[in-house]
């Protein structure tokens, strides 16, 4: 026999054995009221790109200025890790096997500006690979290479010069 708890009944704790549907049902809601109410909310950080400087460069906004400033001050300061910047193919299968763009990163009013080595082409398609850090212990975790591309979730920003 199966005994539930029911916490509405008078206040107290009783124990009580379920046997009309209108019962159950109050469990069912219960229940999924548990559920819903403890799933995680995923804090997404939102990442804009935008071409500055007569097309020149990429310009990176939406990220804490605070972890910003951080990741500047450090000496390896790896930015390409976090934005890496590649070629579209025209087959897209094959995207995640582009080199990454070759380019300076510098940090500018709370943003991260890409200037590439080359210019970027005229009507070609570029993407930025964000990525998304929530759920894993640091972003220094990848920066580090503790953390490997397979194992965290990204985003691909596409722009077109």
């Amino acid at each position: 026999m199966t005994i539930f708890y029911q916490f509405f009944k008078g206040g107290s704790l009783k124990v009580d054995h379920p046997g009309s549907p209108r019962e159950w049902a109050k469990y069912g809601v219960l229940l999924l009221a548990f559920c819903f109410g403890c799933r995680p909310t995923p804090s997404a950080t939102l990442v804009h790109i935008s071409l500055t400087d007569s097309n020149k460069s990429l310009k990176i906004t939406g990220i804490d200025p605070l972890i910003l400033n951080d990741i500047n001050r450090d000496t390896i300061k790896n930015w390409q890790s976090l934005f890496a910047i590649y070629r579209l193919p025209a087959d897209t299968d094959a995207k995640d096997y582009q080199p990454i763009q070759p380019g300076q990163y510098q940090l500018k009013d709370s943003a991260v500006v890409f200037t590439p080595d080359t210019a970027f082409v005229k009507q070609q398609t570029y993407f930025m690979r964000y990525y998304n850090y929530a759920g894993n212990k640091s972003i220094w975790d990848y920066i580090r290479g503790k953390t490997t591309k397979g194992q965290l979730h990204y985003t691909d920003l596409i722009f077109k010069q």
